[in-house]
């Protein structure tokens, strides 16, 4: 009889935890990721399972500011603006009376701080146990900033695969360390990268707007993606054209201040693995970075790990000239092993060891290692390069104020720049391509969004920059009702088109897996009052235990 009670009640008692389990899990279906991280801004974007005005409580230490999103629906990327430089800041998600774990990530330096430390992987996005040891090992060495070298979702870049290749198995790493990344082949096969640019939050400083090539600058470093796929001929005009990124190239390192110039695409220049050298790229792209003084260069593609020599043209350099490449392909996808003997140009190259390149840059010193998942060092290498002194930083900070902040679109709006540098040089990017130079500016807003302006003072080669956001509605027709939000995507047709907002999140996996607590698969959250049993279940369980005490 005791027996029998028990097989009774067991069910029961499984079901009542697996609600309680599901109430929480379900609230995030992706957990936050951090994006366009700079000195005084970032943000926090996450994906929803049921429509709610989510928050972002942040703050140094104790979380004591909240910023409500703006967006509507399940899709949300939240901005915070105001943030000091180089300094840590806790923050939660709240969303449909539930509370994200406490993350942490630390702000861009101010421009110009001679002290950057990042970390550098591609072929990644397998979902994989590989791919899962190399995102904890970059997690355990605390870099700044993670810069993703293509293919970051297998096999096809699709809405689902973004979400379990990418977003699922990195979830702790991407929630602490802001991701810049750069487009692979394999995000090209469904729809030129479309889903790729739909999920994430990148910069897009080039005219056309695009998130597929841009730079920014983390303390006295200019990084620059490109998109190589661009180059190799994967992408239509209307999306990417070569002559258009070469051009922007060319006018954004010949405008850096900064004296580091670090570059990051999917497509080896030099390669002796499976793929070899990708000769497009090389031939248009080498001469600029050579031009223009480019340090290091870093690409995936080939499963492996290999480091040239400092290579000019179609050789090795000659001493104190030239650009070290490398392919750092060992992020989680199967190794691949070299086919031929190793080539003059070759200084080292590996096809046994999963990893990642950490690089700190301090002062005039690079130094890299490629730290394989056990903390074991493969590879070491130091760059130098002579620096001027620093100058000594001018009191105060540059300001920006905006006149209309909010509107309907067309909107203009109005922004002055304030800064303390004697003579400077203000320029502005304006969030959605468009660019303007001056400490007094306007810019008309075509679109609805929200867009985050960066002024930029240059005197010398001391810098500084602001930010600050602007939200521009949509007009609705007198009389009119807008049409309901479309339903979320259950299938990967990889139909969207780049002027779609972004799409809600897919059908999640369908292995019934619930997240713990903290988030590392995604959807971590932490129990509150709408995570309580419902009443019957609750009330059922009890009576069924009083009447087991009276038998």
């Amino acid at each position: 009889m005791h027996r029998t009670s028990t097989f009774i009640l067991a069910p029961l008692v499984a079901a009542l935890t697996l609600a309680t389990g599901v109430a929480c899990a379900g609230v995030l279906p992706r957990d936050p990721f951090l994006q366009k991280v700079g000195p005084d801004t970032a943000t926090v974007a996450f994906r929803l399972a049921a429509d709610c005005t989510p928050d972002v409580q942040y703050g140094v230490g104790a979380t004591d500011h909240t910023q409500k999103s703006q967006a509507s629906g399940r899709v949300h990327a939240v901005v915070l603006t105001g943030l000091e430089p180089g300094t840590e800041y806790t923050y939660v998600v709240s969303a449909c009376g539930q509370e994200t774990p406490a993350k942490h990530f630390r702000t861009a330096p101010k421009p110009g701080t001679r002290s950057v430390h990042f970390t550098a992987v591609g072929d990644f996005g397998t979902g994989g146990t590989d791919q899962k040891q190399v995102s904890a090992a970059m997690l355990k060495v605390k870099p700044e900033l993670f810069l993703a070298l293509g293919d970051n979702a297998y096999s096809s870049g699709t809405e689902s695969e973004i979400q379990n290749n990418l977003f699922t198995p990195m979830a702790d790493l991407l929630a602490e360390v802001p991701l810049f990344a750069s487009l692979g082949n394999h995000e090209y096969v469904t729809n030129q990268g479309q889903p790729y640019l739909d999920n994430l939050y990148l910069p897009s400083n080039n005219p056309a707007n695009s998130e597929r090539y841009y730079s920014f600058d983390w303390g006295h470093v200019h990084f620059v993606a490109l998109d190589s796929n661009c180059a190799v001929g994967l992408a239509s005009a209307d999306r990417c054209a070569l002559a258009a990124q070469k051009t922007w190239l060319e006018k954004d390192l010949a405008a850096t201040t900064q004296p580091w110039k670090i570059v990051f695409f999917h497509h080896p220049p030099w390669s002796s693995g499976e793929h070899g050298s990708q000769l497009t790229m090389r031939r248009n792209f080498a001469p600029l970075f050579e031009k223009y003084g480019v340090d290091l260069v870093l690409t995936g593609h080939d499963h492996n790990y290999e480091r040239s020599k400092p290579m000019e043209g179609d050789a090795v350099a000659a001493a104190g000239r030239g650009i070290p490449y490398l392919v750092v392909g060992g992020g989680g996808a199967a190794l691949r092993p070299f086919a031929t003997s190793r080539p003059d140009w070759s200084v080292i190259r590996d096809d046994k060891a999963h990893g990642f390149l950490d690089v700190n840059v301090v002062d005039g010193t690079l130094t890299a290692n490629l730290i394989e998942t056990d903390g074991s060092v493969l590879d070491s290498f130091t760059l130098r390069k002579d620096l001027p002194p620093l100058e000594q930083p001018p009191a105060g900070t540059l300001t920006v104020t905006v006149e209309g902040e909010r509107g309907e679109a067309p909107h203009k709006a109005g922004f002055v720049a304030t800064t303390p540098l004697a003579g400077a040089k203000v320029t502005w990017d304006f969030g959605d391509g468009g660019s303007g130079e001056g400490e007094a500016v306007q810019h008309t807003y075509e679109k609805a969004g929200q867009y985050t302006v960066t002024a930029t003072a240059t005197a010398g080669t001391q810098l500084q920059t602001a930010t600050a956001v602007v939200e521009v509605t949509g007009v609705e027709t007198p009389g009119e009702t807008p049409p309901p939000p479309p339903p979320s995507p259950t299938t990967d047709s990889g139909t969207t088109t780049p002027d779609e907002s972004r799409p809600t999140l897919p059908t999640n996996p369908t292995d019934g897996t619930i997240s713990d607590s903290k988030g590392s698969g995604g959807g971590g959250c932490a129990a509150s009052s709408a995570a309580a049993v419902p009443a019957g279940v609750a009330l059922l369980v009890v009576g069924m235990l009083r009447r087991r005490r009276r038998k």
